[in-house]
């Protein structure tokens, strides 16, 4: 499977780390009521299909929003997660 860096180009999973999924960037605010944390800990989606998720590429340190199958492996594509914050 190749990851398409934004900086270094498409490189060999084994060049990455895979850190989860996108929705952990999701936290509850603070304060939130402990149900509100329970489920951002416990309750996940694990979906077969189309998902977001973060890799960090080991050669530039780069953090990742990968868009990807987790059927067919394919990717769709990779952006930054400073431009996938500024984004959403």
């Amino acid at each position: 499977m190749l990851i398409p860096c934004p900086l270094c180009g498409p490189r060999d999973r084994r060049e990455y780390h895979y850190m989860g999924a996108a929705d952990y960037l999701d936290r509850p605010p603070p304060g939130s009521l402990p149900e509100a944390w329970d489920a951002y800990l416990h309750l996940r989606d694990n979906p077969a299909g189309r998902t977001r998720d973060l890799w960090q590429h080991e050669c530039c340190g780069a953090w990742l929003e990968v868009d990807r199958c987790t059927v067919t492996h394919r990717v769709f594509g990779a952006r930054l997660l400073t431009e996938a914050r500024d984004a959403g």
